[in-house]
């Protein structure tokens, strides 16, 4: 009966020692093998597992397994997949020296690669990590968060679904910068990314009680009545106004200041006067009443009469 080597992975993303029941019956079954110590190395050792580190290749691997009839190859946190590969195409040549068998001990769940974009944020704010980070502040940052931000609505207007994906990242490389800087804020107010996390994961629970609590709703208006209700009981805030953004756009801001009058059935005339502003605004109430989009109005508007400039830039000024 020839040996059977198991190849056992793990995620280095989960705490050491966190392995499946199987994983756990395989590395007490027979002896286990490392290329160099790791986290999961030591916690097996504390669990009364011996792990022997090998720097050697297959052919040393087999020597050390002698005729034992289940050996592990504890592989390290980048799965050592080389020498992986090497056993691997020794065993295909030499069938009958071993069996090989790759089996997960844990993996990595959904977001787990989040953890990583926090683990490398940390790197660069630490002590010899990037001079210019660390140099930064909230105030500093504000504007690069909205820059990527607008590169990703313009990914999503473009209907870029690729580029979107890397402008996404790009929006949160700055939520993990602002919440390591927030890390190192003076007297009791620090706070970091995982505050961020659990804050958003209690107000998704809260404001949708119709799939954490049982609520019954009818359609998609009441769950929307329900959000804005809570909300307001949230909040306790004192004017419709209350939240509204004043730093985004103007004529977004002015649409979502109708939007929350109105909803607030607080009724107040628009400005009468000419001027270039209270004409603006007006426009912005009228676009509202016909149920259109005033930015999106406007913004197709301009970017239409920008391919026009594109297109008279390649004919040429008119003779």
């Amino acid at each position: 009966m020839s040996t059977r080597i198991v190849l056992l992975v793990t995620s280095p993303r989960l705490p050491a020692g966190l392995l499946t029941a199987e994983a756990w019956d395989t590395v007490r079954s027979g002896p286990v093998f490392a290329a160099a110590d790791s986290e999961q190395a030591v916690a097996l050792r504390a669990a009364g597992v011996p792990v022997t580190v090998l720097d050697t290749d297959a052919q040393g691997l087999l020597d050390a397994i002698g005729a034992a009839p289940l050996a592990v190859w504890l592989a390290g946190p980048h799965g050592d997949q080389p020498f992986a590969r090497q056993l691997g195409l020794r065993l295909a040549r030499e069938p009958g020296l071993a069996e090989l068998e790759l089996m997960y001990g844990s993996w990595d769940p959904p977001g787990a690669r989040l953890l990583d974009a926090v683990a490398v944020m940390d790197r660069l704010l630490s002590p010899g990590g990037d001079p210019w980070k660390r140099a930064q502040s909230h105030r500093t940052l504000a504007p690069y968060l909205l820059e990527e931000s607008y590169e990703a609505y313009d990914a999503i207007e473009r209907g870029d679904l690729d580029e979107l994906r890397e402008e996404l990242g790009d929006v949160l490389l700055q939520i993990v910068l602002h919440a390591r800087l927030a890390e190192e804020l003076p007297d009791g107010r620090a706070w970091n990314v995982d505050d961020v996390a659990g804050t958003l994961v209690e107000k998704m629970v809260r404001r949708n009680p119709h799939v954490f609590a049982g609520q019954r709703v009818e359609d998609i208006e009441e769950i929307t009545a329900n959000w804005e209700r809570i909300k307001r009981e949230e909040k306790a805030r004192e004017s419709v106004l209350d939240g509204v953004a004043l730093s985004q756009p103007a004529l977004a801001l002015a649409a979502k200041v109708l939007q929350r009058a109105g909803r607030g059935g607080v009724e107040v005339p628009l400005p009468a006067d000419d001027d270039l502003g209270p004409a603006l605004l007006r426009l912005v109430a009228e676009a509202r009443a016909a149920g259109r989009d005033p930015e999106a109005e406007l913004r197709r508007a301009t970017l239409a009469y920008a391919e026009a400039v594109r297109a008279a830039e390649i004919v040429g000024p008119a003779e």
